[in-house]
């Protein structure tokens, strides 16, 4: 049976559309309605968590974030420590609504430690350091399963390897976790599905169980933004298996955005969220034109495309560049199995097995440059993309453009 697309007339798209603005619109009411709360009055005061660090010469910036906005704001250094909680009272009377949206930067005073009731983020955040000897190992650990945000020595050594995509909870990681609470639920439901439920449909059973887990696991990591995309994705394709609905289509990736942009109005400004899209974008743009050939061909082949495809939009905002990130797309590969395979030692509590084989990566000098894309590049070689949707003409192009990037990426390197 040929699979069916979501909308197909104009009148449709229309009506669908307008259906996404009105939910957008709403939510931007409601959040002006927060953002107006906060500067009715010259101070605001309020707890938060302190959800990263960033540190200059002489003061540091804490990245603050309580129930109802993200924000910004300097101190003394050291004097707080990341996943802090603390009492803050800012200026509020400067804020626009645009920089609240995005996160805003506010002058504060009065900061002060305060002690909050344990979570089971907090208690899971133990358990994974107390794992690990190691600081830096327990940071990478911390960041690839509750997205805490790594230390920066980490964060500069995974930039270097161009595997920032790998320690950022998305897609594939949601994948893996689908795949995971898939096997072990039917272990436990079949027996029970056998005995008590024969009539239903077991593996939409098992679907809806695991969505409900990976629910619940969104909102212990807080929304994070492109796991939050991969969660809607991952709903809508349950959806749309069941109603016959094409499922690897631009269609369902655009009808995707526009759904959790209109719930989300604030994602329109995280670039985690974009790169998420781009991702998928060029993941749909791979198979479009290479979903017939072999499987192994097509797993190492997507890997090694995928990561030069992005190069030229990443390198716009992160323009750190090493020759090691071209062994990116074999560590993307060998991550497959080094994901579950952390994941299943740490829930036992033997999550240090592989530290020093980490330790080894992780102490690596590696040597990097600086190089941004062109901006007018960078807007040709979208407008490509998107023409390559319909044109093999274009997609071509587009691939012209990706070998001349990288070749300018990697014979521009030089070691600083």
């Amino acid at each position: 049976m040929q699979s069916l697309l979501l909308a197909k007339t104009k009148k449709e798209w229309l009506f669908i559309i307008l259906f996404f603005i009105f939910i957008f619109i709403s939510n931007i009411i409601f959040e002006y309605y927060k953002y107006k709360t906060i500067t009715k009055d010259e101070i605001y005061t309020t707890n938060a968590k302190i959800i990263n660090i960033y540190q200059k010469d002489n003061y540091d910036i804490l990245k603050l974030s309580n129930t109802k906005f993200l924000f910004f704001t300097s101190t003394n250094k050291n004097s707080f420590i990341k996943n802090q909680y603390i009492n803050i009272t800012f200026l509020s009377n400067n804020i626009s609504f645009l920089s609240y949206l995005k996160g805003f930067y506010a002058n504060s005073f009065n900061l002060s430690k305060i002690n909050h009731k344990k979570t089971i983020h907090n208690l899971l955040e133990s358990y994974i350091t107390n794992q690990h000897n190691n600081k830096s190992i327990s940071s990478l650990f911390n960041a690839l399963f509750l997205a805490i945000p790594l230390d920066k020595y980490v964060q500069n050594i995974i930039s270097a390897y161009g595997i920032s995509h790998l320690i950022a909870i998305s897609g594939f990681h949601l994948g893996v976790l689908a795949f995971l609470l898939y096997f072990i639920l039917n272990l436990l439901y079949k027996p029970i599905h056998q005995k008590y439920f024969p009539y239903r449909n077991k593996k939409y059973d098992l679907l809806i169980l695991s969505s409900i887990l990976i629910f619940s696991y969104l909102c212990l990591l807080s929304n994070q933004a492109p796991l939050l995309r991969a969660f809607v994705m991952y709903i809508f394709a349950i959806f749309a298996l069941r109603s016959n609905i094409k499922l690897l289509s631009f269609n369902t990736l655009f009808l995707c955005f526009l759904f959790i942009i209109s719930l989300f109005p604030n994602l329109l400004f995280s670039i985690s969220f974009w790169f998420s899209i781009c991702g998928v974008f060029y993941i749909f743009l791979f198979l479009q034109y290479f979903k017939s050939r072999n499987k192994i061909f097509t797993f190492i082949f997507l890997n090694i495309w995928l990561y030069l495809s992005i190069n030229p939009i990443s390198h716009i905002y992160f323009p750190t560049t090493s020759i090691y990130q071209l062994f990116s797309p074999f560590i993307t590969m060998a991550f497959t199995l080094f994901y579950p395979l952390e994941l299943f030692l740490h829930i036992f509590n033997i999550g240090d097995i592989f530290d020093n084989i980490i330790n080894i990566f992780l102490q690596q000098n590696i040597p990097v440059s600086n190089i941004s894309t062109n901006i007018y590049f960078l807007i040709l070689y979208l407008i490509t993309s998107i023409f390559s949707i319909k044109s093999k003409k274009a997609f071509i192009l587009l691939n012209l453009l990706i070998i001349i990037f990288n070749i300018y990426l990697y014979t521009s390197y030089k070691i600083v």
